[in-house]
């Protein structure tokens, strides 16, 4: 018996024009969104956020997902960078004490399990209305039928004016989001699925 393709489990379709095409023909936009560090804002700094935050959610007319993650940092680009700097550098003891600075570092990490986290918004748009059928989703008798170009451009427009919306509400808040590219994307996704590999800093190379 063959084993099916880790792909099958997958809900995404394809990822083009800065857009996640789900399997049952729904878009995603997905915004990287900075921090704040709350516990250090004054109780009436705090209590203004929350308000901002507040008013923001009740504004809106679909739903949208927040999601963190959280991964081992990747110091390779930054390990990488120093070994040039001590293969070009002449003097011997520079040169020793670059490297050693190059071990320190990789068992810091090590040792520490230092992890890095990021905030997304994913914001959801339907081209098409779902139909309902005993309790379950789908867009006809025989599943989620392909998404047509003209749908897709439609419901892209449409998504993207959420976006905007989205970011309005978010600046309100103080949090900067910026919308991720179709690049970005489909690495952010491999990443998701090969954290091993991430944490390496081995990311393929991808042609869109």
């Amino acid at each position: 018996m063959i084993a099916p393709s880790s792909q099958k489990f997958i809900e995404i379709s394809d990822i083009k024009n800065d857009v996640v095409i789900m399997k049952n023909g729904t878009l995603r936009a997905i915004l990287i969104c900075s921090s704040i560090n709350f516990a250090l804002k004054s109780e009436e700094e705090q209590n203004a956020i929350l308000y901002q935050f507040q008013n923001f959610l009740n504004s809106l007319d679909f739903s949208f997902q927040l999601f963190a993650q959280s991964r081992k940092i990747n110091i390779e680009d930054y390990l990488k960078s120093l070994k040039k700097i001590e293969e070009k550098q002449e003097n011997e003891l520079l040169k020793l004490q670059i490297s050693e600075y190059q071990e320190f570092i990789k068992a810091l990490v090590e040792g520490i399990n230092i992890m890095e986290k990021s905030f997304y918004a994913i914001i959801p748009f339907s081209p098409f209305e779902v139909k309902k059928t005993q309790g379950s989703t789908a867009l006809g008798s025989n599943g989620p039928s392909k998404l047509k170009d003209e749908d897709f451009q439609r419901g892209r427009s449409q998504l993207f004016q959420r976006v905007d919306f989205v970011n309005q509400g978010l600046r309100r808040c103080g949090i900067h989001s910026m919308t991720l590219k179709t690049e970005e994307l489909i690495e952010m996704f491999w990443a998701r699925y090969n954290p091993k590999l991430a944490e390496t800093g081995e990311v393929p190379s991808f042609s869109i």
